[in-house]
C-alpha cells in the first residue's frame, strides 16, 4: 500500500504531520506553527515521554530534537475515555465508527518516519516508576481538558518525571483575561467530552499543586485547524479567541515546570 493510501485508510487524523516530502496527514489540529512558541527542555541524548499521543506529532518531534529514547503512551480504545454519564453508553461506540481504532495513526506514521519510538497502552492515572521507570523529560499536550481529575494525571506524572515537564493546555482565553491572577475554570461541552478548561493561571496552578514548580511559561498562543479539522462557524466568541490568541484555532498556554523533589 502507497504512502498516501495509508494516511488515507486512517478514519481520522488528530495531528498534521509531515510525513514526507509533500505529503502530511490531514490533521484536526496542526502543531507546526506553534512549536517553536514552546518552552522546550534540552532532550538531546534523553529518555523522554510523550503522554496522550493519539498520532504522535509530539513524541515524534522530540526524536527530531535528539531524544535518545521516546516513549510515546495513550489509552487502548475510546471506551476508556473519561466519558460523562451522559456519554458512557452510545459515546465510546460511537467514537469508534468515527474515528477508527486508536493508535492506528501513530503506526503508519512511525513506519513512515522510520521511528524508533515506542507506543505503550496505559491510561495516564496508571503512569508509574514501577510500570514505566522515569524520565528526564515528560511532555503532554492537549489532554488535560479531556479529564475528569486532571490533578490526579499531573501527580502520576510527577511519578515519572526526574527532570523537566512540559504540559501545553487548552486554556479559556476569556476567563484568562477576566481572572488573571487567581485559578478559575469552566465545564466544556460534553459532547466533546470536555471537562475542566482553565483559565492561564489555573493551568499552572493545577502543575503546582501536583508537586511540579514552574520555571517557564508561554502567553496564550493558538493551535492551528488543520485541514481535516470540520468547519466551524464564526461567533463573537471564536473572535475573542482569535483576538487573545493571535490566530484562528484553539488557545492553548504552556509551562516548563521540575517536580519538587
Amino acid at each position: 500500500m502507497s504512502l498516501p493510501d495509508e494516511i488515507a485508510a486512517v478514519p481520522v487524523w488528530y495531528h498534521t504531520i509531515q510525513l514526507a516530502e509533500g505529503v502530511s496527514t490531514p490533521g484536526w489540529f496542526d502543531l507546526e506553527p506553534v512549536l517553536g512558541k514552546l518552552p522546550w527542555p534540552d532532550v538531546e541524548g534523553k529518555r523522554c515521554l510523550d503522554v496522550g499521543t493519539y498520532d504522535g506529532a509530539l513524541a515524534f518531534e522530540l526524536e527530531r530534537r535528539g531524544a535518545k529514547e521516546v516513549v510515546a503512551t495513550d489509552i487502548a480504545g475510546h471506551e476508556h475515555w473519561d466519558w460523562p454519564a451522559a456519554l458512557r453508553r452510545r459515546g465510546p461506540e460511537a467514537l469508534a465508527q468515527i474515528a477508527g481504532e486508536k493508535g492506528d495513526g501513530f503506526g503508519v506514521a512511525k513506519r513512515a518516519l522510520g521511528s524508533s519510538a515506542e507506543r505503550v497502552e496505559v491510561n495516564v492515572y496508571d503512569l508509574s516508576p514501577e510500570r514505566l521507570g522515569t524520565f528526564d523529560v515528560v511532555v503532554c499536550g492537549s489532554l488535560m481538558l479531556h479529564l475528569r481529575d486532571p490533578i490526579r494525571a499531573l501527580e502520576a506524572i510527577a511519578s515519572v518525571c526526574d527532570g523537566k515537564f512540559l504540559s501545553a493546555e487548552t486554556v479559556d482565553p476569556g476567563l484568562s483575561m477576566r481572572v488573571r491572577r487567581g485559578a478559575a475554570a469552566t465545564l466544556g461541552d460534553q459532547e466533546l467530552v470536555h471537562w475542566w478548561i482553565p483559565n492561564r493561571a489555573g493551568h499552572r496552578a493545577m502543575v503546582e499543586r501536583a508537586g511540579f514548580r514552574v520555571i517557564d511559561s508561554t502567553g496564550i498562543y493558538a493551535v492551528p485547524f488543520g485541514t481535516g479539522h470540520p468547519a466551524r462557524a464564526t461567533s463573537r466568541t471564536g473572535l475573542l479567541q482569535r483576538l487573545v490568541a493571535g490566530g484562528a484555532g484553539v488557545p492553548h498556554a504552556a509551562v516548563l515546570a521540575q517536580p519538587l523533589s
